[in-house]
């Protein structure tokens, strides 16, 4: 006889997405329920978490339906690799947000013939944020190391490795000053705003609810988050082809035409590259650029010869938050 496995329960994860009054945009991926616990602790309970936070199992090809507080209903799919991304155009949105501008929905599976368990009655939240009509402008943010030290620098990304593989996301140390910092950029000039906070990155959507939790332990403006698939990193770069964080940073733009931004990565990988670019792009867009700098002196150099020619956009390469939000506070962006 073959001994009977209970299957795990079935979850959708709602990626914190952006959007506008008259367009959604939600994101996220339909898996199996690994239990995974953010907060322990131990050697071998953090390796088991990581296997499992990348060895999914995704629920393939299947309906999902969104509802709204309106009771307005939009359906969708996922694809061959559990993710959905529903990009639809609607009418009168912002009234559903809340003072931040965020708007909750719920999501579930369409399919009531799926014969399995379903976590929290197949009901699951999901949050797209609608930035004020007066915010001042928007902050795009890089995670590696401009606010969480990972180590992308360094050969073959092994420190990145070791610290997602044997450093739960409680004890992660942001670099210090960066929470303060986006406070102030979230609040503006006047302390009264809610400028808002996009923190994009080179990451898999793997650890997606890792990074979640570590910017809303260390106390970051709430935002969405935008990482890449797994299967992307298989991808041979190709010269003609646009960087993934460049075409992510590029989307927010197109989404909000009137609002100018101010970019914040590190000199560690192409985050000067893809932001100078960018500015190129989209003239009069980016207010400023700041780079959290890294110890490595070749990298260092390179971003001292990339930016000795520059001038279009005020760059400002950083060795702790305070020298930035002095700019910040010179140029009036943030409150004195």
């Amino acid at each position: 006889m073959v001994p009977f496995i209970k299957k795990d329960k079935l979850q959708i994860m709602a990626f914190q997405t952006y959007g506008t009054n008259k367009h959604l945009y939600a994101r996220g991926r339909a898996l199996e329920d690994e239990e995974i616990d953010l907060s322990e602790k131990g050697f071998l309970s953090l390796l088991w978490n990581t296997y499992k936070r990348f060895e999914t199992d995704e629920i393939r090809n299947t309906p999902i339906t969104i509802t709204f507080a309106d009771k307005r209903i939009i359906s969708g799919r996922t694809d061959n690799e559990g993710y959905y991304l529903i990009d639809e155009a609607l009418e009168n949105l912002r009234h559903l947000a809340n003072a931040e501008g965020w708007l909750s929905y719920r999501i579930s599976y369409s399919d009531t013939a799926l014969k399995r368990e379903i976590l929290h009655q197949n009901q699951f939240p999901g949050e797209m944020l609608i930035p004020s009509k007066n915010a001042d402008f928007g902050v795009i943010s890089d995670i590696d190391d401009t606010i969480l030290h990972t180590g992308v620098v360094s050969s073959l990304k092994w420190r990145v490795v070791l610290n997602t593989v044997f450093r739960n996301a409680v004890h992660r140390k942001p670099l210090e000053g960066a929470a303060d910092f986006y406070h102030l950029l979230h609040r503006g000039k006047s302390g009264k705003k809610a400028n808002p906070i996009f923190y994009v990155s080179h990451s898999p959507w793997n650890l997606y609810r890792y990074l979640e939790l570590f910017l809303r332990i260390n106390k970051f403006p709430k935002g969405p988050i935008v990482l890449r698939r797994m299967s992307s990193f298989g991808y041979r770069k190709s010269k003609s082809r646009m960087p993934q964080k460049q075409k992510e940073i590029t989307n927010i733009l197109e989404t909000y035409p009137n609002l100018r931004f101010i970019l914040i990565g590190d000199s560690g990988e192409r985050d000067a590259d893809i932001y100078i670019n960018i500015a190129q792009s989209y003239p009069n867009r980016i207010m400023a650029i700041y780079l959290q700098s890294v110890p490595d002196r070749k990298r260092m150099q390179r971003i001292g010869e990339l930016l000795e020619n520059y001038k279009d956009t005020p760059t400002l390469v950083v060795r702790k938050s305070e020298e930035a939000m002095v700019h910040a506070r010179q140029n009036g962006f943030i409150k004195k």
